[in-house]
């Protein structure tokens, strides 16, 4: 049996070619048991994101051609156009490449946890499909504790790495409690939606969305409990925000310091916190100059997203050393396996020796005999059965000079 991983991802193909390999999750119980049925495989699982498309397969044979050619089948592609792009492990090889994945170490983003998610939807996808088995299966289940224990004893997710939420962990830096601040963005890009979407996980008070698109304001709004309003109503609502964060396209800026000098007398000088994540900026650099202001620009932001990695890096390391534990254990499970048989067998022989033994031994109680004698008479029994043949196999090894087998039962057994 070989354990494979094959897969392409955003380091080895270019969107173009991922989005061609991608399974939407509304097929994929169907495209799993069409897998399960490949020459070759006995056990298959499939990861697909839009970073990474992959293969985690039981194998009986070391050849990925039938798994290819089924992609190429499936997906109608010629192989040409794809494989160039696959990587492929094998066994120990694999098991490491599973375990990086789920930890966040082959991310584009160090350290990110989504891919934990979308591996455990991975694991539930296959297991209602019915291609795992129990290698694969313990697999998965020894991958999620190598990930837990990677984010439990090492810092790579503790510190933010995009300018969305490192925005919002300033701002509760500045803010004791969120849930009693007011929040304005402006813009309804991607940047902004992340910016609302931490927010609102971290409690926030409210949320106004401000974008030249009323209709895109307010379908970001509805998802986050807030409401829009157009750029042009602005300067209306300047100053109800406790926290500014602005996101635009804009060539010019779209606050000035004189509209938010009005806002903060409105406040009556109650603080505000504003986030310029714009390029070229939405929030005139003069704006800096106001008591009772705190700007930060997208580069300030920056200068921690970058200490911030260095921080992940160095977690990074420390995760890779966790990960050649777990692997090594993992590798011992899989070892132990091919010890399962014989220790079923040899405990299925024990248990009707011991069943022969207990019901001459029942039997003989029945017919009047003394209690003590019958114990006795069992227990004589039962050692002399259990050990009998060990002993003879013993005896052979002696007379045949087969040291190597008497040294192993020395072992086995524990014997000084």
């Amino acid at each position: 049996m070989t354990l494979i991983a094959v897969g392409i991802n955003y380091n080895t193909a270019p969107v173009a070619v991922r989005e061609r390999l991608a399974f939407p999750a509304e097929i994929l119980d169907k495209t799993l048991k069409n897998l399960r049925n490949v020459r070759d495989i006995s056990e298959a699982a499939i990861l697909s994101t839009c970073n990474r498309t992959e293969f985690y397969c039981q194998t009986d044979s070391e050849d990925q051609t039938p798994l290819i050619a089924w992609i190429a089948d499936t997906k109608i592609i010629a192989p040409a156009d794809f494989t160039p792009y696959l990587y492929s492990y094998k066994d120990s090889q694999s098991i490491r490449h599973m375990f990086r994945v789920a930890c966040g170490l082959d991310s584009m983003i160090l350290g990110e946890p989504q891919i934990l998610g979308q591996m455990k939807t991975a694991y539930h996808a296959a297991s209602q499909a019915g291609t795992l088995g129990k290698n694969l299966s313990k697999l998965f289940q020894h991958t999620f504790s190598a990930a837990k224990k990677v984010r439990t004893d090492t810092a790579i997710g503790s510190s933010p790495v995009s300018v969305a939420f490192a925005a919002v962990q300033l701002a509760q830096q500045i803010f004791d409690k969120l849930s009693e601040q007011t929040a304005l963005l402006i813009g309804a890009g991607e940047t902004i939606e992340l910016t609302a979407r931490h927010l609102y996980q971290h409690g926030i008070g409210r949320i106004i969305i401000a974008n030249r698109t009323y209709d895109k304001a307010h379908a970001l709004a509805m998802q986050f409990n807030g409401y829009a309003i157009a750029l042009s109503e602005l300067p209306s609502h300047l100053a109800e925000a406790d926290i500014v964060v602005s996101s635009t396209a804009s060539q010019l800026p779209i606050l000035g310091k004189g509209r938010v000098e009005s806002a903060i007398k409105k406040r009556k000088h109650k603080p505000m916190f504003m986030v310029d994540l714009a390029v070229p900026r939405d929030i005139e650099a003069e704006v800096e100059q106001l008591r009772d202001v705190y700007l930060y620009t997208v580069d300030d932001l920056q200068n921690t997203i970058n200490q911030n990695m260095d921080s992940r890096r160095r977690a990074a390391e420390q995760a890779e050393e966790i990960i050649d534990t777990q692997v090594e254990h993992f590798l011992a499970w899989l070892r132990s396996q091919g010890a399962q048989e014989t220790i079923r067998d040899f405990r299925i022989q024990a248990e009707s020796t011991r069943d022969e033994v207990l019901q001459k031994a029942l039997a003989q109680l029945n017919n009047g005999v003394p209690s003590e004698e019958v114990l006795q008479r069992l227990a004589h029994t039962l050692t002399n059965k259990l050990i009998h043949t060990p002993c003879a196999q013993l005896r052979d090894a002696g007379a045949n000079e087969r040291h190597d087998l008497i040294a192993a039962s020395r072992e086995i057994f524990k014997l000084r």
